[in-house]
């Protein structure tokens, strides 16, 4: 197959993007967000679609009293779920490695998640699924009283302000570290592990930046509080592995991947502060924050403080993705 090499000029003036999730959906919300004008919401839970003021969590679920539990945090597209099967992917493996005993397969559940979808007339927005180990009180799974509780729902979610999609991100490092991976690895996404990036965000709000960057044990750079990190420097896209204590995210990889379909060199590799602060370019990729532009990093703009032609152009090849790449509802 034929590659075409992509040439990237210096960026003089940024290319204005909009968070394309909600070109569609805002326009509506004015007239639909009134009580009168509001559908029915549904949220599926274990098993049973269920309206949505009626869906209710036992006090001792093990999710809520421990943190014991895996999600997974799914984009729909104008009516396409994106990555649905790499999403259900990873959270089976998730379940795996914290040992969960999920009786329903992962065909059934992209079933139960398309119908949801469906019921709520959610074309685009955000999916939300959460498996909780069951129901008891105590440590010891051994004492729990049900299966596994799982909820699948949906909803609006805006990680940033307009603005920062426009301009860029400026962010801070972070004191609150990652937890090592030898304690949890970063693989599983785990409910109980982001208390760590709750506390690095609030750093962030304190100090009025957009995004906290954290670091691991070692001081390397690891992920943002609900992001992956990319640089680019002198035409090649490196990001930090998952055992420097960053997740493996579903947008990640697929900018991995249209990289190298676009012929630019892109490889994992360990990241300093100091290498971040002498980028070229770099940007932050997400479920919830898609891909952004990081332009400001601990007060040094980030190349030219603008957001660079490399970003732009795997910001354009990515949004033409999210509607082709996925399951259809």
């Amino acid at each position: 197959m034929h590659r075409r090499r992509i040439r990237f000029a210096k960026a003089e003036t940024p290319v204005v993007y909009y968070s394309y999730l909600y070109e569609d959906v805002e326009r509506e919300t004015e007239v639909a967000n009134s009580p009168a004008n509001e559908p029915q919401q549904w949220v599926h839970l274990n098993g049973v679609l269920t309206p949505k003021a009626e869906a209710h969590l036992s006090i001792y679920d093990h999710g809520f009293l421990y943190g014991d539990g895996a999600f997974e945090g799914i984009r729909v597209y104008n009516g396409n779920i994106f990555r649905l099967h790499e999403h259900l992917a990873r959270l089976y493996r998730s379940l795996k490695a914290l040992h969960f005993d999920l009786n329903v397969d992962i065909e059934t559940l992209k079933l139960r998640i398309v119908e949801t979808v469906r019921a709520n007339q959610h074309t685009t927005g955000y999916i939300r699924l959460s498996v909780s180990r069951g129901v008891g009180l105590g440590l010891d799974p051994k004492h729990l009283k049900s299966d596994p509780t799982v909820v699948i729902s949906t909803e609006q979610l805006r990680l940033y302000p307009q603005e920062m999609y426009e301009k860029g991100l400026e962010v801070v490092t972070a004191s609150t570290r990652v937890p090592p991976a030898v304690c949890i690895d970063p693989q599983v996404k785990s409910l109980g592990r982001y208390v760590n990036n709750i506390n690095a965000k609030m750093e962030a709000n304190r100090l009025g930046a957009g995004e906290a960057l954290m670091l691991n044990m070692e001081g390397n750079v690891a992920e943002a509080t609900g992001d992956n990190i990319f640089l680019v420097k002198n035409g090649i896209l490196s990001t930090p592995p998952s055992h420097q204590g960053a997740l493996p995210g579903i947008t990640r990889g697929a900018v991995m991947e249209i990289a190298k379909e676009l012929n630019i060199p892109c490889h994992e590799s360990v990241m300093t502060l100091y290498d971040v602060y002498n980028a070229d370019e770099s940007f932050l990729t997400g479920t919830a924050a898609e891909v952004i532009a990081m332009v400001r990093c601990d007060g040094r703009d980030i190349g030219n403080g603008l957001p660079g032609k490399m970003t732009q152009c795997l910001i354009k090849a990515f949004r033409e993705r999210t509607y082709q790449d996925g399951t259809k509802i």
